[in-house]
């Protein structure tokens, strides 16, 4: 049972476990309803990093709960027409809380719940829409300093950039054929005017305040164990062998496969989105 209390809707527990000392968990203030629309539910199948020949691709995966996939309306194709937020619920696949909408026409769907949006409230999909918090509007439509979010790179296709919790892109300027915005990572970024994007910012900002606590909360989410290079031998990766705490040996830390790790830049300079990236987070211009 949740002790201590609730702090900026954390909960916090009695330390009967070590782990439960520094466990927290969400407080699911804003959660309306427990269960999914079962009409927009689907399967997800587990891989365990495994391709279709059976080789691990990707570490750290396999495991955890059983959980279902909530099927999402990014692309918002209903257009015009009013919809009301019926609850907001918990997703497993992703850290913000989505809202169950139903459209006039009365079909549901599941969208990203921004702050302030509460059960009942209406929102619209349309370029004349108000600038409020749950809207949709082409970003030509959005004045200057808005923080937006669900934002898409190519018109029609969906929003893609600043889906996650408590995070929000902030309008900087328009010119053109071209937007500038700031993305949380503190990246300046042009975007096609005419795409769309989502007025707010995205609810559940206390997930980053969550502490998981013990390894086997980690494990219900389906990551398994991180192992460290230096304690593996040398036919398993470059940091290992050794008597006793070696060094890396080397002179800089490497991957597994023997590729420099810890800052090595891997993009691309011919990338063709490197022209709309106007500076990179860490403050630089973007080498041409």
């Amino acid at each position: 049972m949740p002790g201590k209390g609730v702090i900026m809707a954390v909960k916090t527990f009695k330390p009967t476990t070590p782990a439960r000392r520094q466990m927290t968990v969400p407080g699911f203030d804003e959660i309306t309803k427990k269960t999914p629309e079962r009409s927009l539910v689907t399967v997800l199948k587990k891989h365990a990093g495994r391709n279709n020949t059976g080789k691990i691709t990707v570490r750290h995966h396999g495991g955890g709960n059983r959980i279902k996939y909530r099927i999402m309306d990014f692309r918002k194709n209903i257009q015009d027409v009013p919809a009301t937020l019926l609850a907001i619920e918990y997703d497993p696949n992703r850290t913000a809380y989505i809202a169950l909408m139903q459209y006039e026409t009365g079909e549901k769907t599941y969208s990203i719940a921004p702050v302030g949006l509460k059960v009942g409230d209406v929102v619209l999909n349309s370029p004349k829409a108000d600038i409020k918090p749950g809207n949709v509007l082409p970003i030509s439509e959005i004045p200057v300093g808005t923080f937006i979010h669900n934002i898409e790179l190519y018109p029609g296709k969906g929003g893609q950039l600043v889906r996650s919790a408590g995070t929000a892109a902030q309008l900087m300027a328009k010119e053109g054929k071209y937007a500038t915005l700031r993305l949380p990572s503190g990246e300046m970024r042009m975007v096609p005017i005419n795409c769309r994007a989502t007025i707010g910012v995205v609810g559940n900002g206390e997930h980053s305040l969550v502490n998981i606590g013990k390894a086997g909360r980690k494990r219900h989410m389906g990551i398994r164990p991180t192992v460290r290079g230096s304690v593996m031998n040398p036919n398993d990766h470059p940091h290992g062998g050794g008597e006793g705490r070696a060094p890396v040996g080397r002179p800089g830390p490497c991957t597994p496969w023997g590729k420099p790790a810890l800052g090595l830049k891997t993009r691309s300079k011919k990338k063709a989105s490197n022209k709309l990236i106007v500076r990179r987070r860490d403050g630089k211009a973007l080498s041409k």
